[in-house]
């Protein structure tokens, strides 16, 4: 009678091993990184302010987005923008390729009911991005009056495939 409890014993723990293995074997393939973590949790909060990927326009050095202003102030943003990957369902800012970089101070301003493309080469501070799903970020700020303005942080998002 002992021999055949720990027969099956053995059994059951053998099977909880296999078992195991298999499972681990099927595990997704979780990507690793040593990135920096997003600093924009909130994003897309402006409303009526967006901000869109032009079809057809996306390749891993650049794009063109449309920022729309459907709100009942003006809006104004400049060239600054920022590169993120989802990596395991977090987003993670993209490294820049050089230390000390710098954009060009220019507001472009758009009334109420106004549309733009911008398009960005990031060649020169991303380089050239590999497959995976990303986004733009871009700072807006939405003007009413004086003393009456938002800031906002504004996402685009985009995906690489071979």
């Amino acid at each position: 009678m002992r021999k055949f409890k720990i027969g099956k014993l053995m059994c059951v723990l053998i099977c909880i091993a296999v078992f195991s293995v298999l499972l681990a074997g099927c595990e997704e393939n979780k990507e690793e990184t040593d990135w920096e973590p997003t600093d924009h949790e909130i994003v897309n909060n402006a409303e009526d302010i967006t901000m869109t990927i032009k079809k057809g326009t996306v390749s891993p050095t650049g794009l063109t987005v449309i920022i729309k202003n459907d709100s009942e102030g003006e809006v104004t943003y400049g060239e600054p923008y920022e590169l993120e990957k989802e990596i395991n369902g977090a987003w993670y800012k993209v490294p820049v390729l050089v230390e000390d970089y710098a954009f060009i101070e220019i507001a472009y301003v758009l009334q109420p009911g106004e549309s733009n493309e911008w398009k960005v080469d990031w060649e020169w501070l991303y380089g050239s991005l590999e497959e995976g799903k990303y986004r733009i970020i871009k700072e807006v700020l939405n003007y009413r009056e004086p003393g009456d303005t938002d800031r906002f942080y504004l996402a685009a998002e985009f995906t690489l495939s071979e």
